[in-house]
């Protein structure tokens, strides 16, 4: 029998000041605990052990000089977590607030979240403590130099394959594959997220959020209920934010909130499109304000330092950081007659809430099922690339939804109950670990 406790008190004192990590991995182990019980060919093998710490660990200095000559110095990371299945795969992240246990954190939930794919992509992640806002182009293109001169020797085609995230967009990803390129000499699909014009795929902006608009219609289907006319409130004004605004409104539901940093915006009677070309416009800016919607549309309302969660809606997404959505926000939803909850962020949602969500029968999908719409496009663009061939955006729309229909049905196979009720958070966590485990297993302990 797997002995949980035994298993964090060791990991947590090999991983002191970590709580992101040391929380992503019990909730993980909590909900396989029966699965792993009936299956010990996994404990007996020490995958347990194996599955939850990281390969390997990367951190390093990054000096770069900026627009006034003088010499900054950042921390840059990069955290191998697992290649059962494939070459590591994962995103670069620039925020000033992270650090290796947050990596690790995002390194862990990435093995799982591609291996529900079904592509060929391990897990990983990293990025730096540089902080792009506010800075010239020219000093994020010599930031993204100096990093490139210490990340080029760790990754590869067949080895480690990086892909834009958090603060590393087109603009960033360029920069890094360029310095790339003149080090190696090589112009391959070592980097995902790269512009339309040199290797990069169709619908890569949209992924993540139309993916996640392709599962929560599916789960909506497997629970009698139907997206079309549904009120969703979302958190976040990034990429995936915006295309799920995009696809849900296409596909006949009502977004009726987006929230940035300043506070939430309120649609009576659902966004437009024109209003969702103008909240693409607003992010060109590098800002996450949302409050000028309210100036350019009449009817629309701005609450300052109020969360999306505080509106009516039929669903939930939050899409903006971790922990964005506690047990009191989970309250309100409940309140105000919410049906379903779905993660479009990395750990979005406190245990708090979740917890409080499943007590009051709220339909909720995990991060890690729901948004992997943006790594299987990034997995998409590796395969483009090792055919030397680019897909139109109909092709890749239309791999996408069979891919998160997929994650969906998986999800519904290990997470259905006796009585027909589905937890996509077991369902996901026993696919996914059973995918990683059993590749580990017939490659031996290595």
């Amino acid at each position: 029998m797997i002995d949980i406790d035994q298993l964090m008190f060791k990991l947590e004192k090999n991983n002191p000041g970590q709580p992101e990590y040391i929380q992503a991995v019990r909730e993980f182990l909590e909900s396989i605990e029966d699965f792993i019980n009936d299956n010990p060919q996994y404990e007996d093998s020490g995958i347990i052990d194996r599955i939850i710490e990281p390969d390997r660990s990367h951190i390093f200095k990054i000096a770069w000089s900026d627009d006034e000559g003088k010499v900054q110095v950042n921390k840059g990371f990069r955290v191998q977590f697992n290649n059962a299945l494939g070459p590591y795969k994962g995103g670069l992240r620039f925020h000033p607030n992270v650090n290796l246990g947050v990596f690790k954190f995002l390194g862990f939930e990435q093995v799982f979240k591609n291996a529900l794919t079904s592509l060929p992509m391990g897990g990983a992640k990293g990025g730096s403590d540089f902080d792009p806002k506010g800075k010239s182009n020219d000093e994020v293109m010599r930031f993204c130099q100096a990093y490139m001169l210490e990340l080029w020797k760790l990754i590869g085609t067949e080895l480690d394959v990086p892909a834009g995230e958090m603060g590393v967009g087109t603009r960033e990803i360029g920069y890094l594959f360029g310095m790339y390129k003149k080090i190696s000499g090589q112009h391959s699909g070592v980097l995902t997220g790269k512009g339309i014009d040199w290797g990069g795929s169709q619908m890569r902006n949209h992924a993540t959020g139309y993916g996640l608009i392709y599962f929560t219609a599916e789960m909506l289907k497997a629970n009698n209920m139907e997206l079309k006319d549904k009120r969703i409130a979302l958190s976040g004004f990034g990429n995936v934010a915006w295309g799920a605004a995009q696809k849900a409104t296409e596909m006949g539901a009502k977004v009726v909130s987006i929230s940035g940093p300043d506070g939430h915006v309120y649609f009576e009677n659902g966004m437009d499109m024109e209003m969702i070309d103008y909240m693409l416009e607003l992010r060109s800016t590098n800002e996450d304000i949302v409050r000028p919607m309210s100036y350019e549309f009449p009817n629309v309302q701005f609450r300052q330092n109020k969360k999306s969660w505080e509106v009516r809606c039929d669903i939930a997404i939050p899409c903006a950081i971790q922990d964005e959505l506690n047990e009191h926000d989970a309250a309100i939803l409940v309140a105000n007659g919410c049906k379903c909850v779905v993660e479009g962020a990395n750990m979005p949602c406190t245990p708090e809430a979740i917890d409080y969500l499943k007590e009051n029968a709220i339909l909720f999908a995990p991060g890690k099922a729901a948004n992997a719409g943006g790594v299987a496009t990034s997995g998409l663009e590796m395969s483009q690339n090792a055919l030397r061939y680019q897909w139109s955006n109909e092709e890749v729309d239309k791999q996408l939804f069979t891919i998160m229909k997929r994650i969906h049905d998986l999800c519904r196979e290990h997470g259905t109950d006796e009585d027909g009720k589905i937890d996509y958070v077991k369902g996901a966590n026993i696919a996914s670990f059973k995918k990683v485990a059993n590749a580990m297993l017939d490659q031996g302990m290595i």
